[in-house]
């Protein structure tokens, strides 16, 4: 049954996405991959005699690119649309055509959105966090972002977390993304508790997904848009519209 912060017993430790679970980054995401991608299927479409059919920010985000790695992401969308790019190189320059070079335009827009707007957190979501630690449980971060270090920083939640594990260092250590559960094993390796005593927090099906092949005690999917029915077939064991509500009496 359930007892501290609505988790079942045994769970030592809690393993937190980024975007859309306690940052509200993830419409500023899915406007950078608009932005990129219709100035690239534009381009496309007058050079192949195609109709342009811009980025969906809702469902073409939410299908192919929410909670994935840039690379894997942009390759995704790509494919659905039946474009193949080459791979290109890490430090492709921006919006060359590559997947890399598009990964990289898309950043580059992400971090321009996120000096200017700057980056808002779910606070009852954040209450969660503090909660479990008053709670005792340990706590790590686990983002596809590049951009996680950042956005702690400038939120001022990155003391909230005895471990992160970006997209940075999913690089480093050659860790295949969501919806693999690699990173996820990796925040609880780093956390020194196995996956069959940490909880995860995911609002994207591929990271509810990855949750689910860890072999996780829960996998708790935030629902921020609608999406409640597609997180339970993606693997979530609970769905709330919010972490407070894991709270409730």
């Amino acid at each position: 049954m359930p007892t501290r912060c609505g988790l079942p017993d045994g769970v030592d430790a809690c393993l937190f996405d980024l975007d859309g679970v306690l940052t509200r980054t993830a419409t500023v995401h899915a406007a950078a991959w608009k932005e990129m991608f219709d100035d690239f299927l534009r381009g496309w479409a007058d050079e192949h005699g195609e109709a342009y059919v811009p980025f969906d920010a809702d469902a073409d985000y939410g299908r192919y690119v929410d909670g994935m790695p840039r690379a894997d992401g942009t390759r995704t969308f790509l494919e659905a649309r039946g474009i193949e790019l080459p791979e290109g190189q890490d430090d492709d320059p921006p919006g060359a055509r590559t997947v890399a070079g598009l990964g990289n335009r898309k950043n580059e827009i992400l971090l321009r959105r996120i000096r200017t707007d700057g980056v808002e957190v779910y606070e009852s979501s954040v209450a969660y966090v503090r909660a479990v630690r008053a709670a005792g449980l340990r706590t790590a971060v686990v983002s596809s972002s590049a951009n996680t270090a950042d956005v702690l920083s400038v939120t001022g939640i990155t003391d909230l977390f005895d471990a992160r594990i970006d997209g940075v260092v999913a690089r480093e250590r050659h860790l295949p993304g969501k919806p693999a559960p690699d990173t996820f094993l990796a925040g609880a390796a780093a956390l020194d508790v196995p996956a069959r005593r940490a909880a995860v927090f995911e609002d994207a099906l591929a990271g509810v997904e990855a949750g689910h092949a860890g072999g996780f005690a829960l996998v708790v999917g935030v629902d921020r848009g609608g999406q409640a029915d597609e997180l339970r077939r993606h693997g979530a064991d609970v769905v709330v519209a919010d972490l407070a509500d894991l709270l409730a009496p």
